[in-house]
């Protein structure tokens, strides 16, 4: 059953998180179903009401996968774990299908600048049965590729709803619309111990995210395998997107509590 919802983007204040959130797009293309594991995170704010807030992926039949910092700004806005719905719909029209679940906040975000555990999960109330949920990386599975060289030149792709690029050029005024899925293909820049560094710089081809898509997947090439989370990147959404890697003990610690890990 569909429920008619008021969407608003939000752009969550900086003060709320410790990165820079990124959200959207850049130099992408309209997704379709193309991703249809790839959802939007809405809650329902006390005092402002229906909110989009994050992106994020479905990695079990009722678990959807987020960003830290989207449900701990929740929490601060004083919104009520069980307030949060996740969509699936490609496109926001104002008619969409919810999916109500509880929000869990990482008791870790935040502590460790040099892990910032910025990873979460909403539990829905009930299984979507019709939508295959993305697959996870193996333990040290970045690592691994890196030792055998095979991280060089190799390509993600980034999915997210929210605002657009596709003007090389200028600041602020280079982002526009919001409202459809979008993905876009990256290249490989660096692997961190807890970070993976894609270009999402133009002018080599790639595309990635902007205002709109914390929380959102980062695909290893054409699978269905989610290996990181948009996280932050620079301000104006054409160079480096910094993304947090699911292959580590730290994430996968968080993970176990809610799904059976490869």
């Amino acid at each position: 059953m569909k429920r008619k919802l008021i969407i608003v983007i939000t752009v969550l204040a900086a003060a709320l998180l410790v990165a820079t959130p990124v959200f959207g797009i850049t130099f992408g293309q309209p997704d379709g179903e193309t991703h249809p594991n790839v959802g939007a995170m809405i809650v329902d704010e006390p005092e402002r009401g229906i909110r989009l807030y994050c992106s994020g992926t479905l990695i079990a039949p009722n678990v959807f996968l987020t960003a830290a910092h989207c449900t701990a700004a929740a929490d601060a806005r004083g919104v009520n774990p069980h307030d949060v719905w996740v969509t699936f719909d490609p496109v926001w029209d104002g008619d969409i299908t919810p999916h109500r679940g509880t929000y869990h906040l990482n008791p870790n975000y935040g502590h460790d600048m040099h892990d910032l555990h910025d990873i979460a999960v909403i539990v829905l109330d009930e299984e979507i049965a019709d939508i295959t949920p993305a697959t996870l990386p193996t333990e040290g599975l970045l690592s691994d590729m890196k030792k055998d060289h095979e991280l060089k030149g190799q390509q993600f792709v980034a999915v997210g709803y929210g605002t657009l690029r596709d003007d090389k050029t200028g600041g602020p005024h280079a982002l526009g619309d919001y409202g459809e899925r979008y993905f876009a293909e990256q290249t490989f820049l660096a692997l961190k111990p807890y970070w993976l560094q894609i270009s999402m710089n133009p002018s080599t081809g790639s595309g990635g995210t902007c205002y709109g898509d914390s929380g959102g997947p980062h695909f290893l090439d054409d699978s269905d395998m989610v290996v990181s989370l948009t996280v932050t990147g620079d301000a104006w959404c054409r160079a480096t997107d910094v993304t947090y890697r699911l292959d580590t003990d730290s994430a996968r610690s968080y993970l176990e509590q809610f799904v059976d890990l490869p």
